[in-house]
């Protein structure tokens, strides 16, 4: 690790911190384990993962990848408008201005697939479309629970996310979108997020607890999933069925009810990916704070630094110290807005001006902190990728 540190110091040394570096041996070593751990199923791209629309158009020219999945329509809208394609947005939208923008573009109508998973979904977007007599019919996926329940219920281990769990609920909403002309059901997605999502390398009772969590869900999902896929193939033609994450990419392919996955935080590997059995990442998306004061002798101050990750709060959401190694955070202050203080024996030798090396707790929230990466090959910076923060885009 100390070689890690002297080389990224090396390679950014005309730069001023903070900043945030991508290297690209490290995103290109981690975009082709998950191309082999794939096993020939295409991995489409999770652009909330990633944010930075040079590092999207760099992973899709891999092989192996194939279509983005978006987080907001208007994203997906404007990713089209640059070039990119076949973009699927993971989420339900109400955006009724999008959805008229989307109606009305041709090519985007024919690149684009929106998320729904209920009537009241249909419902707005066939308002939409008779409000302002949009002629381009709109590509739609229906998302299916993939959470774990168990013990009548009591148990429930996944994203609160579609209400449509059965074979029975999903084709009757499929007949549903089949009777509204505007509207083309072109697909299913399921997210396991809690085995794609949730490390199973962990130590104690706790691991052992996620591991059967994860077995017994799997298990579950494949017969379940399987089922379902099963019942809408039989009224309906379907062009994709997606379904995992990075964390259970070998795990989801092997069901033949998927042609695809989607996965995007193990190509920065960002510190909650640390623990997974299955598969070993390099960090390849980091950023750099400053030195800015000394107050005792294993103290260091650092500008900045409070970037807290989404999801439930606590210490594996805050960015991790990582370079120097063996620093801590000081328990009354933690990541602060303006600024940091670390602690340890790193810490003694840390002076004004030098820098401390972080990783974000999750993938592609720091493209929200900072307007670009500076991109790192080996051991020098050969270049600079806007991130939608720089590129002027905030879609939530």
């Amino acid at each position: 690790m100390h070689a890690d540190k002297q080389r990224l110091d090396a390679a950014t040394a005309a730069l001023e911190p903070p900043f945030a570096v991508l290297d690209m041996d490290a995103l290109l070593a981690n975009a082709a384990d998950m191309v082999r751990r794939a096993h020939g199923k295409p991995i489409r791209v999770a652009s909330k993962s990633i944010r930075c629309r040079p590092v999207l158009e760099r992973v899709l020219a891999m092989d192996g990848f194939s279509g983005i999945m978006a987080f907001t329509l208007p994203e997906a809208l404007w990713l089209v408008s640059t070039g990119l394609r076949d973009v699927l947005v993971a989420y339900p939208t109400v955006d009724r201005d999008a959805l008229r923008a989307l109606g009305s573009d041709e090519r985007a109508a024919r690149e684009i697939t929106v998320m729904v998973d209920s009537p009241e979904h249909l419902d707005l977007i066939d308002g939409v479309i008779d409000a302002y007599g949009l002629t381009h019919p709109i590509r739609v996926c229906l998302d299916i629970d993939a959470a774990f329940v168990a013990f009548a219920g009591k148990l429930r281990a996944g994203a609160l996310r579609s209400p449509v769990r059965s074979p029975e609920q999903a084709v009757t909403l499929v007949h549903d979108i089949a009777g509204r002309p505007g509207l083309r059901l072109v697909g299913l997605m399921s997210y396991e997020g809690q085995i794609a999502g949730v490390g199973d390398d962990v130590p104690g009772m706790y691991g052992a607890l996620v591991r059967w969590m994860q077995g017994r869900s799997q298990r579950e999902l494949v017969t379940r999933r399987g089922r379902i896929v099963r019942a809408v193939r039989r009224v309906a033609g379907l062009e994709f069925v997606n379904g995992g994450g990075t964390g259970s990419i070998e795990k989801t392919v092997r069901e033949r009810a998927i042609t695809e996955v989607a996965a995007g935080s193990g190509l920065f590997h960002p510190r909650l990916f640390d623990f997974y059995r299955n598969f070993t990442g390099r960090p390849a998306a980091l950023f750099a704070l400053p030195v800015v004061r000394r107050p005792g002798p294993h103290v260091a101050t650092l500008l900045g630094g409070g970037y807290h990750a989404s999801g439930p709060p606590g210490p594996t959401r805050l960015p991790q110290p990582y370079l120097p190694a063996g620093l801590r955070y000081d328990s009354d202050e933690g990541a602060g807005e303006v600024q940091t203080p670390v602690l340890g024996e790193a810490a003694a030798d840390l002076r004004v001006g030098d820098r401390v090396w972080f990783r974000h707790a999750k993938a592609g929230e720091l493209s929200e902190r900072f307007a670009s990466f500076h991109v790192i090959e080996g051991d020098r910076v050969v270049g600079e990728f806007p991130t939608y923060r720089g590129e002027g885009k905030t879609f939530l």
